[in-house]
């Protein structure tokens, strides 16, 4: 896991009452709405929004995601998902997560997904050139942060 580097990019979200369970707990399965949500202001932050790509009949699917989770995230809590992009080519991107509490001093969470592009038939394509050359030479004012409030 790239945890040494800068991530490439941070979302801080609040947990809301209807992401937990009756115990206060946000429930495992938020944690991947989490991550989509990193990975597409991730891509607007470096100059492509996700429903442009759309537009075009090109759609990022998830072929692979695991979690591993390290403590737990409660109600009202203000978690930082950092993201990296740790791979891509022309047939996969791929991403590594890390959530974090309390002003990254509780790691709650280590996660990856793999994306895959296909067209609307749902047939394998390559991922597109434009969206390799950001990754790859992303615009040095992008944005770095963004504060989602509930």
């Amino acid at each position: 896991m790239a945890l040494m580097k800068e991530p490439d990019f941070s979302l801080q979200i609040r947990v809301r009452y209807q992401e937990v369970d009756p115990m206060g707990v946000v429930h495992h399965s938020r944690f991947f709405s989490y991550f989509e949500m990193a990975r597409v202001e991730g891509l607007r932050s470096i100059g492509l929004a996700y429903k442009d790509i759309e537009k075009e009949g090109i759609y990022m699917v998830v072929a692979k995601a695991s979690c591993k989770f390290k403590a737990p995230a409660h109600y009202d809590e203000v978690l930082t998902i950092d993201m990296w992009v740790s791979q891509f080519n022309r047939a996969r991107i791929d991403h590594e997560y890390v959530v974090w509490k309390n002003d990254r001093k509780t790691l709650v969470a280590k996660a990856q997904t793999t994306l895959a592009c296909v067209d609307k038939e749902g047939e394998l394509i390559a991922v597109p050139k434009k969206v390799l050359d950001l990754h790859e030479h992303p615009p040095e004012d992008r944005i770095r942060e963004l504060i989602c409030q509930p």
